[in-house]
């Protein structure tokens, strides 16, 4: 216990401190937003938000009567200070109602497209090169009315899949800072949508409140939970696989004639009981209780066996190809004497 330590063991005991430190670096977690939602959610919103923009080229494309292409940049979690830095001024930002949901959205209109969009809705081509930075009149904010609408409809059908959320236009303002619609500090979920209309290339953002999102969680596992039980092939696969130990009641049943309760009765030592069952006639093979196969009676070896000539059909799940058969199944042959 009085030994002291070496340099060389002072050294080893630092250089293995250094290398735990590289090897887990420290994350930073920031208390004051607490409501930031996982990313798995995230992952979920941005499948949803694909689903939004692919519906809305053909939207858009028959509004405004051309040719336009939508994508779906990111999705990401960011303060609404960021969010706000992150757009031009003046533009075009309209307040989103959530209902059922307490809380307001924002959809914000890039200048570069609100006003090439005016241009077309107005009996233009939208190829205007001049770059117009000034507010939108009262006047123009009503012609977007129609634009904003379709956004809006495209949007809640998409959202529809995990719950149903009605996106209301609220209120419209030009300058970003002067829409105080949540705390600075607070999150949100911000998805950025590119479009572009024949030479013109713009923004149009979305940040709905991550304390919103966050209620919807359940809605998001219910959605996962109904997706997951339509298996991958993988999946198929492997319970195939395991089916395949599974052990079938298979019957080969000759079906005669109908015999009344007192004949059976009667029957005694000796009697003969005709079947009326031709030969050239093809037996019903059952796989528990339910007909699978017709096939003819053969003999293997000192054994009688079924013949399999064709594959009935399966009413329940579809009719399933008929294949002529070669190759004999053992079974349980009813009585044929």
């Amino acid at each position: 216990m009085s030994r002291q330590l070496t340099q060389t063991e002072i050294d080893a005991v630092f250089e293995n401190t250094q290398d735990r430190k590289r090897e887990s670096p420290a994350v930073k977690f920031d208390f004051r937003r607490p409501d930031r939602i996982p990313k798995s959610q995230v992952r979920a919103i941005h499948l949803l938000h694909d689903t939004f923009v692919r519906n809305l080229v053909s939207s858009l494309s028959a509004y405004l009567r051309s040719y336009l292409t939508v994508n779906l940049v990111s999705v990401e979690q960011l303060s609404y200070a960021e969010f706000l830095d992150g757009l031009p001024s003046p533009t075009c930002m309209v307040s989103l109602g959530l209902s059922p949901y307490d809380g307001s959205g924002v959809l914000e209109l890039n200048p570069s497209l609100a006003f090439p969009i005016l241009e077309m809705l107005l009996g233009g081509n939208g190829k205007s090169s001049a770059a117009i930075k000034r507010d939108l009149t009262e006047i123009e904010q009503k012609l977007l009315d129609g634009l904003f609408r379709i956004i809006l409809h495209d949007l809640r059908e998409a959202w529809k899949g995990v719950t149903p959320v009605d996106f209301t236009i609220e209120s419209m303002e030009t300058e970003p800072q002067l829409l105080h619609l949540l705390a600075a500090n607070e999150a949100v979920v911000s998805s950025a949508v590119e479009l572009r209309v024949g030479e013109t290339v713009g923004m149009m953002n979305i940040a709905m409140p991550s304390i919103v999102v966050k209620m919807m969680r359940q809605k998001f596992d219910q959605q996962w939970s109904v997706r997951k039980t339509h298996a991958s092939p993988g999946e198929q696969m492997r319970l195939l696989r395991r089916l395949r130990e599974a052990t079938l009641t298979v019957e080969a049943r000759l079906d005669g004639p109908s015999l009344k309760v007192r004949d059976l009765l009667g029957l005694r030592e000796g009697h003969l009981l005709t079947f009326d069952y031709p030969v050239e006639r093809p037996i019903e093979l059952l796989v528990n209780g339910s007909p699978r196969f017709t096939g003819q009676v053969v003999s293997t070896g000192k054994k009688r066996a079924s013949l399999i000539e064709r594959i009935r059909p399966v009413p329940a799940h579809g009719s399933s190809s008929e294949e002529p058969g070669g190759a004999g199944a053992a079974g349980k042959a009813g009585p044929a004497e």
